[in-house]
């Protein structure tokens, strides 16, 4: 039903009114002595024979309760003209008088009652009714499928899936999406590459049905998606590159604990839902509303699984250290999102040491096989640390600032060792760098955090992509509810 459709309230007063409701049959004698002026429209969501006796409209469709907003019963709405003047939920006799310009309602009754949940808004109900007489606040493009057309098969052949099954998304489920944020559905959120078009939260929520998300995770999802189709982030790019790197989303903040997310054993993996689908959910959003397809704009020659997504929590609770949101300037205790443009992970194993020193060497050895032993500066990394290898730089009191300052001497690589031929590769840098020593990552470039599980001496690194303004660089949103 579109707005110019919407059922008007006769003038005077109105109430809505359902049988199974303790303070609706509390103020049926005030309906009676309201009635006597001729002036009060009844409507009963469950029972038009509620309250016996009295003319009574059937609104058992709930679609006056649903047009007007009805959440509470009995609701009692003044009217001038069909245009709502004033109402008041519940009994509450000092508001009833004032609505109604009477005084003495209700003799006997107590002065307040809080009132029932209205059906129109009842879960078991509340979607129906937005699908059927809401439908058109919708903005997306309905797609029809043929009598024996698989919705599953559909995905597929019309090229919005990422090679599994996806989740249809039905107007229903759209809707039930769009309840996990307080924004507008057609509020816009970001212009997505490489095709530059625009994306509105409704697109988003479209998409992270498909994904498999809960509403719960929908904000996760629009802030991963403005963080993509920043500069900074360079979606296009990424996209366009023949590397395997695609979007990396680490999250922080109260946000995740709530919706349930892996920080700890399997992290990386497979198991959890909010992990799995709100990573995928993002390359949905890249693919469907942006274009970004493999094999077009999305050039990648091997590319790697993390681009189904890779999506996972820093485990803040059990760490040593400051999150890595606070690394990036965001405030303590604000729910984030940051995009790192990585590739797989790899482990580091190191099972022997006790020292950090030796531990951080081990780790800076590890480092310096990324993308290739003698190219450096050009590609950030996130080292991933494990608790038990977290323990042993907790145990000897090393911060992380500490730690990173060790990788970086670490990690000063002799120019001699990294110039074109040396140790007889041809790759490397140039041979005219006047630098006696050259570092391995740029300022800023190797990030720390802190997640996995605690059974074994292990952590991860995850290589990036190239750097600076003609790459893209890890990218902080928060996450808006």
């Amino acid at each position: 039903m579109t707005d110019s459709a919407r059922p008007l309230l006769p003038s005077g007063l109105v109430v809505f009114v359902k049988r199974d409701c303790p303070t609706c049959e509390l103020v049926v004698p005030v309906l009676e002595n309201l009635a006597e002026t001729g002036t009060l429209t009844i409507f009963s969501q469950d029972d038009p024979s509620f309250p016996s006796g009295m003319s009574v409209e059937d609104d058992t469709a709930l679609e006056t309760s649903w047009h007007h907003s009805v959440e509470t019963v009995p609701t009692l709405i003044a009217v001038e003209e069909g245009v709502e003047r004033s109402r008041t939920e519940g009994w509450d006799r000092a508001d009833w008088e004032r609505l109604a310009s009477r005084t003495g309602l209700g003799p006997g009754l107590p002065d307040f009652r809080p009132g029932c949940g209205s059906l129109s808004v009842d879960p078991q109900n509340a979607l129906d009714l937005a699908v059927r007489l809401g439908a058109s606040a919708m903005g997306s493009r309905r797609v029809r499928y043929a009598p024996l057309e698989d919705e599953m098969e559909a995905a597929f052949d019309r090229g919005w899936t990422d090679g599994l099954p996806v989740v249809p998304p039905t107007e229903r489920r759209v809707l039930a999406m769009l309840q996990g944020t307080s924004r507008k559905p057609d509020e816009p959120v970001a212009v997505v590459p490489p095709d530059l078009v625009e994306c509105t939260v409704e697109k988003v929520a479209i998409n992270a049905v498909m994904a498999g998300c809960r509403p719960e995770y929908l904000p996760v999802v629009l802030a991963a998606v403005e963080a993509a189709c920043t500069e900074r982030f360079n979606m296009h790019g990424l996209l366009a590159t023949t590397m395997p790197a695609g979007p990396v989303i680490i999250v922080n903040g109260p946000i995740r604990r709530a919706i349930g997310m892996n920080s700890g054993g399997n992290v990386f993996g497979q198991g959890n839902r909010a992990n799995a689908t709100i990573g995928r959910a993002l390359q949905l959003v890249i693919r469907n509303v942006g274009g970004g397809r493999p094999g077009e704009v999305d050039r990648a020659a091997f590319g790697n699984p993390g681009k189904l997504s890779f999506c996972f929590a820093e485990d803040e609770e059990g760490s040593p250290w400051g999150p890595l949101s606070a690394d990036l300037g965001a405030k303590p205790g604000v729910s984030t999102v940051t995009l790192f443009p990585g590739e797989g992970p790899r482990i580091i194993v190191d099972q022997l040491s006790r020292e950090p020193d030796s531990l951080a060497r081990s780790y800076a050895a590890s480092l310096r096989t990324l993308i290739h032993p003698k190219l450096v500066l050009a590609f950030d990394c996130v080292l991933a640390i494990g608790p038990e290898h977290a323990r042993v730089f907790s145990e000897a009191g090393w911060s992380k600032e500490q730690l990173t300052a060790r990788l970086h001497e670490l990690l000063m690589i002799p120019t001699a060792e990294l110039v074109r031929g040396a140790g007889g590769m041809a790759e490397g840098v140039p041979e005219d760098v006047s630098a006696p020593a050259l570092p391995k990552f740029r300022p800023g470039g190797l990030l720390i955090v802190y997640c996995g599980g605690d059974a074994g001496l292990f952590s991860t690194m995850i290589g990036g992509w190239v750097t600076g303004e003609v790459g893209s660089q890890p990218t902080l949103r928060e996450i808006r509810s």
